[in-house]
């Protein structure tokens, strides 16, 4: 039996009274003992340097909008916490709900002025965009087009770290996709720039909206072809084949990596397929 949706989108006129808002500043979002949904009407009382505000969607059934800050400031009795905190949480309902969030923020901030001529945007009324009266251009929340890849050889995984990760945290390969590539010329490329091998047998998997700050994941299988590892320089720490009966410490299980990684084990031992995160 599917569960009930507790998330939508929508675009909500912020006229509207009522509701419940997310605020998000550059530290993360604002956290209290109740949870990260404030009620709109208190947030008024509080002198936050808002910069514009957003109609999002709906949870439970209840309007959610959001406050982008120009900074986040102390709050009595609140606090601010990373998304990538939250992802690591138990509550994956909300942390749909700010990951959304966190993506229309970053758009937010970035287009509060027209690209090409320098002169203030607006938002448009009804649509999630940022209009520019002079230019009569019209901006919408980017999405960037990345890969990412599970290379597998039999009974062994090719994992890799960045300099960037948790410690001791190996992960699969991922890259973003060049004008003009295709999903799979992105595969071959950032698989041979990382790590100097040759893959095959490319199988798309699934994808994952990911908010740091705005891609969409493509999920990929591969199985190695050629070629000995050659870590690149500054990208990768370090790069291995690990067995699938001895695995280090993996990325977070809400994510698409996790999920490549697990689908692949499921396989090769027979054992229920994993469902890929929302």
């Amino acid at each position: 039996m599917t569960r009930p949706r507790r998330w939508s989108t929508a675009v909500l006129d912020t006229q509207k009274v009522g509701g419940m808002a997310v605020v998000h500043g550059d530290q993360g979002f604002l956290l209290d003992g109740n949870g990260v949904m404030f009620s709109r009407e208190w947030l008024k009382h509080l002198d936050l340097p808002v910069v514009s505000e957003h109609g999002i969607g709906h949870f439970d059934g209840e309007p959610v909008y959001l406050l982008v800050l120009e900074k986040s400031v102390p709050v009595e009795g609140a606090g601010w916490q990373t998304l990538r905190q939250f992802m690591m949480g138990d509550d994956a309902d909300v942390y749909q709900v700010l990951a959304y969030a966190a993506q229309i923020s970053t758009w937010a901030r970035e287009h509060r002025f027209c690209g090409n001529c320098g002169r203030r945007a607006e938002q448009v009324p009804g649509e999630r965009a940022m209009h520019c009266a002079h230019c009569e251009l019209r901006y919408y929340p980017r999405i960037s087009p990345s890969m990412i890849v599970l290379i597998t050889r039999g009974d062994e995984v090719l994992l890799a770290r960045s300099p960037r990760f948790v410690t001791g945290v190996y992960s699969t390969l991922a890259g973003f996709a060049e004008p003009g590539e295709s999903a799979e010329d992105c595969v071959r490329r950032e698989v041979m720039e990382e790590v100097q091998l040759k893959v095959r047998n490319i199988q798309y998997k699934g994808s994952q909206c990911w908010p740091f700050p705005h891609s969409m994941m493509l999920g990929f299988h591969a199985e190695y072809e050629s070629g000995e590892i050659v870590p690149q320089a500054d990208e990768i720490e370090d790069a291995q084949w690990f067995s699938i009966h001895d695995m280090p410490t993996l990325p977070a299980s809400r994510s698409i990596a996790r999920y490549l990684i697990e689908l692949y084990l499921a396989q090769r031992s027979g054992a229920a397929e994993p469902v890929l995160p929302g």
